[in-house]
């Protein structure tokens, strides 16, 4: 029991070993310990400072993407309207040249209808000389001698009867 009683001699001894002790740590221990939570503390700073780099880094990639993607969109919305501006040219190009094709076809079939007519009524107009000749040179035989003074005679009368 005597640990429990210390007498000066032994307080004075522990006293004597832990102040050389705490020398010898304070001389070679607490420096590299000190040194080594310093350097601790600067790899955690380091790493603090890395980490909020890259978080503005990463914002900033954000807000590059985000652009980037609102350029897309436009880009896609202008394509889209460009394409909307073609597709309508095209109709309309494609309309006006239907229209100008009907136009040609409308044109074409009035032409022929015209050249029919005429053909029609040119023929007509053969076939009722012939008959007013032949009708004409059986009633006027005895008058005239010749055929061409009963075709002169015929075309006369019908340009006549075509100005009335």
């Amino acid at each position: 029991m005597e640990l429990f009683k210390p007498e000066f001699g032994l307080i004075f001894w522990m006293l004597v070993v832990f102040l050389i002790i705490l020398g010898i740590l304070a001389k070679y221990a607490w420096p590299v310990i000190i040194r080594s939570i310093e350097q601790r503390a600067e790899f955690i700073d380091n790493g603090v400072e890395y980490a909020r780099k890259a978080q503005e880094d990463l914002e900033g990639a954000k807000v590059k993407i985000e652009a980037m993607i609102a350029e897309a969109h436009q880009k896609q919305l202008e394509a889209l309207q460009e394409t909307e501006r073609m597709k309508r040219g095209l109709i309309e190009n494609a309309r006006k040249e239907a229209a100008a094709e009907a136009q040609k076809v409308l044109d074409a079939a009035q032409l022929s209808i015209e050249q029919a007519k005429r053909e029609a009524e040119l023929q007509i107009r053969r076939q009722v000389s012939e008959l007013s000749l032949e009708i004409a040179g059986r009633v006027l035989r005895r008058n005239l001698s010749g055929d061409a003074t009963q075709t002169e005679l015929v075309n006369k009368m019908l340009d006549e009867l075509e100005k009335k």
